[in-house]
């Protein structure tokens, strides 16, 4: 098929080789991938804020480029909850409400589009490392996806996952969130971190890279050795 891979502005601004890592896993399994330059935020940061006036005009932007995709693959629970939860309820009432829904229904998170639509779980991965897992808030609560990315690390060889306590705990970051309330956003994460490492696990892998980046910055100010890592880089390490 051709699926549209909707690119977060964080992995396009700062980790495109989690961006790059999801266009070789999908052309691997013999789909054509394209990445219209034309999206670019998808409006989460006015939306969340409040601003649904403002956060219209940049969503609707996104749907007319997504309007006729078969299917949208999303490198991000957070972005991937705006189109497929929030989009629906943006535009309810407007003109773009069938629109909306129409995308919505075709819109996935990454991992859970490999896992539950392409049946896919194995990419041949080697990756020798022990690893912990966080579940992003808008992965796990508004989508409700918890097993696809795990499916997928199970099959990766030589990687060990061992669960933190608190794999469903909020990292802090939530974009604006970060941006308002930094002391309380820096204590949930130093709450993150902790787990993380008493674990005793070399890499947290997440779906969400702004989270990553979140925990990365602090594991690093904190000068542990714990590195962080987005789950479509591991998938292709060999």
């Amino acid at each position: 098929m051709t699926i549209t891979l909707f690119i977060p502005c964080f992995i396009d601004a700062l980790f495109p080789r989690a961006g790059i890592s999801m266009v070789q896993l999908l052309e691997g399994l013999g789909h054509k991938v394209v990445c219209p330059p034309e999206i670019s935020c998808c409006g989460q940061p006015p939306f969340n804020s409040g601003y649904w006036d403002e956060a219209r005009p940049v969503a609707a932007k996104v749907l007319e480029q997504l309007k006729d995709a078969e299917a949208v693959v999303i490198g991000s629970g957070s972005c991937g909850a705006m189109v497929k939860k929030f989009y629906p309820e943006l535009f309810a009432g407007k003109p773009q409400e069938a629109m909306a829904k129409k995308v919505a229904a075709r819109t996935w998170e990454f991992s859970d589009f490999i896992v539950t639509k392409l049946g896919v779980t194995d990419f041949g991965a080697k990756f020798p490392h022990k690893i912990t897992f966080h579940d992003g808030c808008h992965g796990l609560r508004e989508l409700g996806i918890k097993k696809s990315p795990r499916a997928l690390l199970a099959k990766v060889q030589g990687l060990q996952l061992v669960e933190m306590a608190e794999a469903e705990t909020c990292c802090g970051f939530g974009g604006t969130f970060a941006a308002k309330f930094p002391m309380i956003s820096t204590a949930m994460g130093d709450v993150k971190c902790a787990s993380a490492a008493e674990t005793g696990a070399e890499y947290i892998v997440s779906n969400d890279s702004s989270c990553l980046m979140h925990l990365q910055g602090l594991l690093s100010r904190q000068g542990k050795p714990l590195k962080t890592i987005h789950l479509a880089e591991v998938l292709t390490q060999k």
